[in-house]
């Protein structure tokens, strides 16, 4: 990495007083660094290379934009995520109520609303009409998936003198909105565009937490205490929960060290076979473990085991992504002809969790994060900071530019500390170097 990488753009020179009072302000050279490695450090010190470091998010002593003549508008698209609203209220309640800025439009069904002939009208967000809307799941503004013309869009913004825009949203979302970024440098507007990171999934990159993952995981571990019960309540019992996770496993992991009593993990980044005699094989380690305990609590990733399937007849959503085949139906089938193979007896209640993770309102420390996260937002764009995204890194809120956080997605490391965890606390864990060795044999 270089520390060119976490340059973050800025409209111009910041030279108006922040009406913020009795404020600790952060200075503009604050920093956290990138690497917490002692080891890389010094080597990048002997190198004589400037550190990798994120900017220190905060409010600053001064400002670029006037609130007296600012307008904002926020937006959320994607799927739904706990803590939206939350997010939404204290984006509204920073701008209005902090640095005064007289009007705030809350864009519906996200970049559609700002699309021209959407017939979307805009809502005029205020501190009465979001006072209690952290209390409700989804987003009060609603979302929705697919790409607008960016041209387009900044006319719009234009024409309704947005000089700050709040884009809440993943990968896909963070990347429409460095696309309007340049678009808007390249007509030399001055709109401050800051992106706030909203992924249950916790894959942004550069980012060590997202908000409305902690409540995911809290909201799987209720469905896995339900499986649970249900695996210990009938003889060969087996409780199987499918979450989300596209291409990253986290919620899985997480939520399977949260519950212990979760034998199998199985994740987007562990690949695994149905059959055979390796250690890969997850079929007959169950009906193993079976045998022997006559329960099982399986938590599944919907990502898990696409290599499972047959190729082909591939299908994406509106905004390209490819959509993932049902690995928590494949499994269920596949358990039942195993065991029904071997005359055993077997009873699978499955857990399809996908839409109420993601439905339910933020909770406890989760709900905490979004208000932090947005009261930063506002920070950044105030101070004249564009194409950039709110993060955390090493217990500190950081700027990250937009294209350093979608530059790849995280993912769960097989040697890391957490990786490590899963496999102490479950029964089954594929071994990736096991089956890089039964490849090379096959070649």
């Amino acid at each position: 990495m270089k520390s060119s990488d976490f340059a973050i753009a800025r409209l111009g020179d910041a030279t108006l007083p922040s009406p913020l009072r009795n404020t600790e302000f952060t200075p503009d050279n604050a920093a956290v660094t990138y690497e917490t490695n002692l080891d890389r450090i010094v080597e990048y010190q002997r190198r004589g290379e400037e550190l990798p470091a994120f900017e220190t998010a905060g409010p600053r002593e001064k400002i670029y934009h006037d609130p007296a003549w600012s307008r904002a508008a926020i937006l959320t698209a994607g799927g739904l995520c706990p803590g939206l609203n939350d997010v939404i209220k204290f984006l509204t309640l920073t701008l209005k109520s902090v640095y005064h800025v007289p009007i705030v439009h809350g864009i519906r069904y996200g970049f559609r609303g700002l699309a021209p002939g959407s017939n979307f009208a805009p809502i005029e967000l205020n501190e009465d009409n979001t006072d209690d809307i952290h209390m409700q799941g989804g987003s009060i503004l609603g979302s929705s998936r697919g790409e607008e013309d960016t041209a387009q869009m900044i006319d719009t913004l234009s024409r309704m003198n947005i000089n700050l825009l709040f884009c809440i949203g993943g990968d896909g979302t963070l990347r429409c909105a460095h696309d309007l970024a340049l678009e808007a440098a390249k007509r030399e507007l001055p709109i401050s565009i800051v992106g706030i990171p909203k992924t249950i999934d916790n894959d942004i990159g550069f980012i060590d937490k997202s908000f409305g993952f902690e409540t995911a995981v809290y909201t799987a571990g209720t469905f896995a205490s339900c499986a649970h019960s249900e695996a210990k309540g009938a003889y060969n019992g087996i409780g199987l929960i499918k979450v989300m996770g596209r291409d990253s496993g986290f919620i899985a992991a997480y939520a399977s060290l949260a519950n212990s009593y979760i034998n199998y993990c199985l994740v987007p980044e562990c690949k695994f076979v149905l059959d055979g005699d390796g250690p890969n094989a997850f079929l007959p380690h169950l009906f193993r473990r079976m045998q022997a305990k006559s329960h099982a609590v399986i938590m599944v990733a919907e990502g898990a085991g696409q290599e499972l399937f047959p190729e082909g007849n591939d299908q994406y959503d509106a905004s390209g992504n490819l959509l993932k085949k049902d690995i928590g139906v494949l499994l269920k089938s596949e358990i039942k002809r195993y065991f029904d193979e071997r005359n055993t007896e077997v009873n699978i209640k499955y857990f399809d969790t996908s839409y109420t993770v993601r439905s339910v309102p933020a909770h406890g420390s989760d709900a905490v994060f979004c208000a932090m996260l947005a009261q930063n937002a506002v920070h950044a764009a105030m101070s004249g900071r564009t194409d950039v995204v709110v993060g955390h890194w090493a217990g500190q809120f950081t700027h990250v530019p937009i294209a350093l956080a979608t530059r790849q997605r995280k993912k769960i490391e097989l040697t890391s500390p957490l990786w490590t965890f899963v496999k102490a606390s479950t029964s089954f864990t594929p071994d990736p170097v096991a089956e890089n060795q039964e490849e090379g044999k096959e070649k």
